[in-house]
């Protein structure tokens, strides 16, 4: 088993190796390889999509729909057509996740049709954006859903919501680290609590609409926007709350028989999400009106009280369990694809190294802790979702690009899963329609998206495609790769 990578042996850094070596017990090792296990099935394939899209969008974008178009019927609409959209995509990520079997997700997919340089802006893009950003929402999702039944009169202090939401990324960052396996298992408890709290909200807009409340359903089209950057936004806070079904393709590593568990998971989520989607906001809207919809940041918690009165605590706790879980499954996920940057010598091979006897990423978990701390620095959720949700969309068109190219470029290629041609077309060009758009009315968060992302040029150029490096700069990064190495007792996968 190799500790230290061979660049960085030198005599001199013997006793290095020796120090890292020495507490651990051989006996534990000898004759195992540093290398991630198939550890999951397609149970546990279902529960990491439905782990991240049922963490904790469904409780946060509803507002940011309504505020953009008006209406209920319209709002409803958006719900459907997002579902629709997520499952073209899905299907088009089944194919790609089959025939590129590797982990890594969308870096894996844009690196295999377009290069290192563009995977590169993809993984830069990620990790300074939209995976802390999204760490971030989920936190303060949680955390908001903690502290609100406590402040039932007055608004919840932001400092304590950040601290809260600070707490919660490092616990999980921290389990994540020390043993996949109890994570793994942890997302299908988490799982069914999430479906009981969603299954708690329709069943009760069921019955409240069975008894003659269906007002805010009069004239439900009245006041619908025309405005097209308006309902871009509304699509995106929808599209944030199905962001996830992309997930499980950054751990084919991991999963059993990928060719066809990956396909099944999303063929069994992604219907499944949208149905409970849709009547999750019919009975949001059966008891609230657009309005008090527009004025919660907690709107399960506004629900609760509306109908349940002295039980109103059980959904708030339901859904802080709920982000709690997607909060921990994303943590788990999308570290793989910053482990799988870095081994391909697109990051710090620092970040590409196992802890020996856990098999987990970390090096890359720590990484992403300490930036999604630093996305807490804003607690407004519908900026960041936005903000986020520009830039990935972004690069999910590019993936499914890919798709498209590969299919010129590299007819022969097996794939096991093939779609019609029309499906990734249709995908690419509604995506294009909704990049266009927000330019009226967030070109802020569009421009500075653009120039976080292409900042990552200068790095890819200077840090990997520039050989002759400052000595200076070279002692530096080994001296932090062995310092992470010892810390971490980390250790690059064997072949």
């Amino acid at each position: 088993m190799t500790l230290i990578s061979e660049d960085l042996k030198t005599p001199t850094e013997a006793h290095l190796i020796s120090a890292v070596q020495t507490p651990l017990d051989e006996q534990n090792y000898v004759g195992e390889k540093v290398k991630m296990r198939r550890h999951m099935g397609l149970m546990e394939g279902i529960a990491v999509i439905l782990g991240i899209i049922f963490g904790s969008g469904i409780f946060i974008s509803p507002k940011g729909v309504i505020e953009q178009v008006d209406s209920v019927g319209f709002t409803l609409v958006v719900w459907v057509l997002c579902g629709l959209l997520s499952m073209i995509g899905a299907l088009c990520y089944a194919e790609l996740g089959t025939c590129i079997p590797k982990s890594g997700g969308d870096y894996a997919y844009i690196h295999e049709a377009f290069g290192p340089l563009l995977s590169f802006l993809y993984l830069w893009a990620a990790n300074v954006i939209f995976v802390p950003t999204t760490n971030s929402i989920m936190g303060l999702t949680f955390a908001k859903y903690v502290i609100q039944p406590l402040f039932p009169e007055c608004d919840m202090p932001d400092l304590g919501v950040r601290l809260v939401a600070a707490a919660v990324i490092c616990f999980l960052t921290f389990l994540n680290s020390y043993n996949v396996k109890v994570t793994v298992k942890l997302q299908n408890v988490f799982m069914f609590c999430k479906l009981i709290a969603l299954a708690l909200i329709v069943i009760i807009g069921i019955i409240w609409m069975s008894l003659g409340n269906m007002d805010n359903f009069t004239n439900s089209f009245a006041h619908t926007t025309h405005n097209p950057g308006k309902i871009s936004k509304a699509f995106y806070s929808g599209i944030f709350s199905y962001s996830g079904w992309s997930y499980l393709n950054f751990m084919t590593e991991e999963l059993q028989n990928p060719f066809v568990n990956l396909p099944r998971a999303i063929y069994i989520s992604l219907p499944l999400v949208t149905s409970i989607y849709v009547l999750a906001n019919m009975a949001y809207l059966s008891v609230l009106t657009p309005q008090e919809m527009q004025a919660t940041d907690a709107i399960a918690v506004t629900f609760s009280n509306s109908v349940l009165g002295s039980y109103s605590w059980i959904v708030p706790i339901m859904v802080a369990i709920s982000a709690f879980g997607g909060l921990s499954v994303h943590i788990m996920s999308s570290s793989r694809m910053l482990y799988v940057g870095a081994r391909n010598g697109q990051f710090p091979t620092l970040l590409s190294h196992l802890n020996i006897k856990s098999l987990t990423p970390m090096p890359s978990l720590l990484f992403l802790n300490i930036l999604s701390l630093i996305m807490l620095c804003s607690s407004d959720i519908q900026l960041l979702i936005h903000y986020c949700t520009i830039v990935e969309t972004f690069f999910v068109t590019l993936s499914v690009s890919g798709l498209l190219y590969l299919r010129w470029k590299n007819p022969k290629l097996e794939r096991p899963i093939k779609v019609h041609i029309a499906i990734p077309i249709v995908f690419v060009l509604i995506c294009l329609f909704l990049l266009i758009l927000p330019v009226t009315e967030s070109p802020l968060v569009l421009l500075g998206g653009i120039l976080i992302t292409l900042s990552g040029v200068p790095v890819y150029y200077f840090g990997i495609i520039q050989d002759k490096k400052p000595a200076a700069f070279k002692s530096f990064m080994r001296s932090v790769t062995i310092f992470s190495q010892k810390l971490f007792v980390a250790a690059h996968e064997d072949d």
